[in-house]
């Protein structure tokens, strides 16, 4: 039988990320002692008061149908959280629950972009921004970033990266994969030429708690009514309260797009888990004291990691803002990242993210949120790794 795969399927790379922690996870299962560096997940448990609410609601009988973009009571604690921590006005309707980060970046691009449109993804990216962006039948346009300007796009390349066929420019700080956080004035310069240009933006702020260093964190729709107008923020409750699993992201969108996005999520996942909504109330309302916590095992993982990877002969890498990811540059090893992270995880049993799956073929991506001992040990194995290289 001859199966006809659809060019919008055939034409995906599957996840790297995924492949490389499902490999690890499987190389663990049969017995060997494998470092995972790959996935971008919290080690720290779902706060109790979180999984309590969630349990509760269970208890309770909250498993039906709720409205597809979410319940009401979440979406106004997603408002409450815009006015209280982005000095942002949005009323419950521009609020959309979905089925993770990821969903609610897919949701934006399916409903702003078609075939025709062009959409600007500075590199290093999260590498399903593009993959995202082929299904709608638009087209990614790249600009690629270094390690040299912190893996910033400035706004001579934005502008000049515009043509009549851009519809939305992706935006992503603090960064996954590189941790970069932009300052408010460079997210002001940037935002500036979209509204100058008539070009739509997605925020992805997901990782927006994650910072270090007094690094600052300001949203572009924050700048003025004009910028708000021209920007959809998305998030979710995967990185900052440690909730990955339970599968929960959340858009703010101007009110036209929530609707057309609304509509879109009522024909494919419809609602998001009920009783996890609940949970997701209680992250919202609830005390916030475990961040300050994790925030000091992150800095203290991210410093050691650092100071050790710049160590290691042939690689140099810049220090992150924010997230919980280094993104060394390998150029000096003279191997190209697929071949240093396959060969890495082949000899030395650590996971490790080519950076070409980023858009960056010269660098890969390293997760710190693991243990320190985890950490110590994996990056002594790269070390050896790298050395015997150069032997």
């Amino acid at each position: 039988m001859q199966y006809k795969i659809a060019r919008r399927a055939a034409s995906l790379s599957p996840s790297l990320t995924l492949a490389i922690d499902s490999k690890a996870k499987q190389m663990k299962a049969e017995g060997l002692d494998v470092v995972g560096f790959g996935a971008g997940e919290p080690d720290f448990d779902t706060p109790q008061h979180i999984k309590d609410a969630a349990v509760q609601a269970l208890a309770a009988g909250f498993t039906k149908y709720t409205p597809s973009s979410g319940i009401p009571e979440l979406r106004q604690a997603i408002a409450d959280k815009f006015r209280r921590e982005n000095g942002l006005e949005y009323k419950p309707s521009q609020i959309i629950v979905s089925c993770g980060g990821k969903h609610s970046c897919y949701n934006v691009i399916l409903a702003t972009c078609e075939e025709g449109d062009e959409v600007i993804i500075p590199a290093p990216y999260w590498l399903s921004y593009p993959e995202m962006v082929k299904l709608a039948g638009a087209t990614p346009v790249v600009l690629s970033t270094t390690d040299r300007t912190e893996f910033k796009v400035t706004p001579d390349q934005l502008r000049a990266a515009i043509t009549p066929r851009t519809r939305l420019f992706i935006f992503n700080s603090p960064s996954n994969p590189t941790g970069s956080v932009y300052t408010p004035e460079e997210i002001r310069a940037l935002g500036d030429i979209c509204v100058e240009k008539g070009v739509l933006i997605m925020s992805d702020e997901i990782y927006e708690h994650l910072l270090y260093d007094g690094a600052v964190h300001r949203s572009v729709a924050s700048f003025s009514p004009a910028h708000q107008a021209h920007t959809i923020i998305v998030h979710g409750f995967a990185k900052a309260w440690s909730m990955t699993g339970w599968r929960l992201g959340f858009l703010a969108a101007p009110e036209p797009i929530a609707k057309a996005i609304d509509a879109i999520q009522s024909h494919s996942t419809s609602n998001p888990c009920s009783f996890a909504q609940k949970g997701a109330v209680a992250a919202l309302t609830g005390p916030q004291d475990h961040l300050k916590s994790w925030l000091g095992e992150y800095a203290k993982r991210r410093t050691y990691a650092w100071q050790k990877l710049n160590s290691i002969p042939g690689i140099t890498c810049v220090n992150s803002k924010g997230a919980f990811y280094l993104f060394p540059n390998i150029s000096g090893t003279g191997l190209k990242s697929a071949e240093f992270c396959a060969r890495l995880l082949e000899q030395e049993k650590v996971a490790a993210v080519p950076g070409i799956a980023f858009g960056a073929d010269d660098y890969i991506r390293i997760s710190y949120a693991t243990g320190l001992a985890n950490i110590e040990k994996g990056l002594d194995r790269l070390d050896s790794f790298v050395r015997g290289l150069k032997a």
